[in-house]
């Protein structure tokens, strides 16, 4: 999920960087930049720290398990 104060903070960052004399170039870009940042995270695919640490999680104990059932086929084998 994408936090509207973090974008804000990005876009004001940005924002800051234009120059006091462009104040409707910088206007513009702070009603546009906020909806084309939003719009490209969503395309990203990204998840969140708590999904990604439950994802990392359930790997871990699924490479476990591999490794018991292949040392147990490895016995079966011998």
């Amino acid at each position: 999920m994408i936090k509207p104060q973090a974008v804000e903070e990005v876009v004001n960052k940005i924002g800051e960087l234009i120059p006091q004399d462009i104040k409707t170039l910088r206007e513009d870009f702070h009603k546009n930049a906020k909806a084309v940042l939003v719009a490209g995270l969503k395309k990203m695919d990204l998840v969140t720290r708590e999904e990604f640490e439950v994802q990392k999680a359930v790997l871990a104990k699924t490479r476990e398990k591999l490794k018991l059932l292949e040392a147990e086929l490895k016995n079966l084998k011998s």
